[in-house]
């Protein structure tokens, strides 16, 4: 259910950085699915790309590889520093959950850590504590740990027993879990980016290496929503952090569905292991789908062209935005702070950047959040009408696209500001 918002709208199709309702009426998007439109809805490089899978009759003969699979993991291994081996999957839920029962299968421990406010799929062991209310963690507890909440109800409650909820940003809860239990994973986004973009602090993911070492758990990146968006090789190597395994989906083909678990060899390894008996079972009928493939080689090498070009394309238009939206509040006497990380950003309605859940539910003006995303949509700019949800820009968006959006956004300001005060 999570697409079901309001305003309920019908989308038809969509090009590039446009989407169009069953009305036909035109929306700039800034919503991108979620994130993974990249390179824009219907990029015809990529589209090209899938149908020459098709007409060269690649199927999905469901035994050993192809072609298709040697050239991906070509890519990523060569681009992507933590990544040496990679396994190709379909869906980030399917991805997170393969990266924690390897962990299990390897550490021979059975306890997870998972970060409040973080989403990494729909799982038993992650399907918890996104936008918890605060009524029902408690108020905040460092070092110490929160109640799992399942995001809906079916999980038993012996399995949440296994999960232990700690604050992003808090090493030293992190610690007092490990201290108590046999921790087998941590699994975090190194940004927040499920609640808009809440970055880490200063040392935070280089302290998460450092437990991950002394306690002996697997450091697991959820890239679903940072990988690809910022650079080919993820936001592990912009924060010089390795990870022991890391997770994509969305974007590395630009919305065609696909994902994939990657990381240290020796920990891939395990997946063909001699013995049945420390071998972590991962199976899928559709792993290596030659239509996904394509969609996905065809993207990371638009991704790679120029030395990364697009990237410089997508943080002039992200710091254009960042500037156009600051100036716009700041003349109207809005506090506010813009987050941003490259071509993702979020408005936060407070005077500071939340470092985690309780600070942003604590200080976050989520009313004036949800009234300015209706404002936005009823004048043709799609982002995702719920509170604290992230901002995507993608490489079809331009210049005008960034103007239209400021007038836009110019004029809901100005219709909602006696509502702020």
């Amino acid at each position: 259910m999570a697409r079901k918002v309001v305003p309920e709208l019908a989308f038809e199709r969509a090009q590039g950085a446009y989407m169009w309702d069953a009305d036909n009426i035109r929306y700039i998007d800034l919503h991108g699915a979620f994130g993974p439109c990249i390179l824009g809805h219907n990029n015809p490089r990529i589209n090209d790309a899938v149908v020459r899978a098709m007409v060269g009759q690649f199927s999905l003969c469901g035994s050993g590889t192809n072609s298709l699979e040697g050239r991906f993991a070509e890519l990523m291994c060569t681009n992507i520093p933590s990544c040496e081996m990679v396994q190709v999957l379909n869906t980030g839920t399917e991805a997170t959950m393969a990266a924690l029962r390897m962990a299990r299968g390897i550490t021979g421990r059975d306890h997870i850590i998972v970060i409040q406010g973080g989403f990494n799929g729909s799982h038993n062991d992650v399907a918890c504590n996104v936008l918890t209310p605060l009524s029902q963690i408690g108020p905040r507890v460092s070092p110490g740990e929160y109640k799992c909440v399942p995001l809906g109800t079916g999980v038993p409650q012996a399995h949440q027993q296994l999960i232990h909820i700690v604050n992003f940003n808090d090493l030293d809860s992190v610690r007092y879990v490990c201290e108590r239990y046999s921790i087998a994973a941590l699994i975090t986004e190194p940004i927040l980016q499920n609640l808009g973009v809440i970055k880490p602090q200063p040392g935070y993911l280089q302290g998460l290496r450092q437990l991950a070492d002394q306690y002996g758990f697997v450091l697991v990146f959820d890239e679903v929503k940072t990988g690809f968006r910022y650079s080919v090789s993820g936001y592990s190597e912009i924060s010089c952090v390795q990870p022991d395994l890391v997770v994509w989906a969305k974007a590395i083909a630009n919305g065609y569905p696909i994902s994939a678990l990657g990381g240290k060899r020796d920990l891939m390894e395990q997946l063909c292991h001699a013995d049945p008996a420390k071998r972590p079972f991962m199976a899928g009928t559709y792993n290596g789908h030659p239509v996904a493939l394509a969609a996905a080689i065809a993207t990371i090498e638009c991704l790679l062209e120029n030395q990364g070009d697009v990237y410089r394309h997508l943080e002039m238009l992200g710091s254009t935005l960042e500037a156009g939206i600051s100036d716009a509040l700041t003349s109207n006497g809005i506090t506010h702070v813009v987050s941003r990380q490259g071509s993702a950003l979020c408005i936060y309605f407070m005077d500071h950047h939340p470092q985690d859940w309780h600070d942003l539910a604590s200080h976050h003006r989520v009313d004036f959040d949800a009234r300015l995303r209706q404002a936005l949509v009823q004048r043709g700019v799609y982002v995702f009408p719920l509170a604290m949800k992230q901002w995507s820009i993608s490489a079809a968006h331009t210049k005008q696209d960034i103007e239209f959006v400021m007038d836009a956004f110019d004029q809901s300001i100005t219709q909602l500001k006696s509502s702020y005060e």
